[in-house]
């Protein structure tokens, strides 16, 4: 399965990015092979708008089937979940350790956005 985790850096040591749309990286985690993989999204830190649904259309481009993130809006959300990709939101810490977390099942999806549109 593989796990989005937004992220400030490009590995696993880096802490969670708060921000879904407009992280500076989506690392995207293999939980079967252990390997994982950093996607630069600086492209959209700096989008006039629309950067969840950018950031959510990368996912479904990757094969993501869980993102772990601090916030998520109501657009993105609505293009995670349409596609099938479960949400957890109000992560904090290092990759590594929300990917921990994930794994224990001491973090659990969501059933809607914790953050209005347009959150930075």
């Amino acid at each position: 399965m593989k796990i989005a985790v937004t992220s400030t850096g490009d590995n696993l040591n880096s802490e969670v990015d708060p921000r879904f749309g407009r992280a500076g990286y989506l690392i995207i985690f293999d939980s079967d092979t252990g390997e994982f993989e950093a996607v630069n999204n600086r492209k959209n830190i700096v989008a006039v708008h629309g950067a969840g649904v950018q950031a959510g259309e990368a996912l479904i481009l990757l094969g993501a089937s869980v993102l772990i993130t601090g916030h998520c809006g109501p657009t993105a959300f609505r293009v995670l979940d349409t596609a099938g990709i479960k949400v957890v939101t109000g992560a904090t810490g290092t990759v590594e350790e929300v990917l921990k977390l994930y794994e224990k099942g001491d973090l659990k999806e969501v059933g809607g956005p914790n953050v209005r549109g347009h959150w930075d």
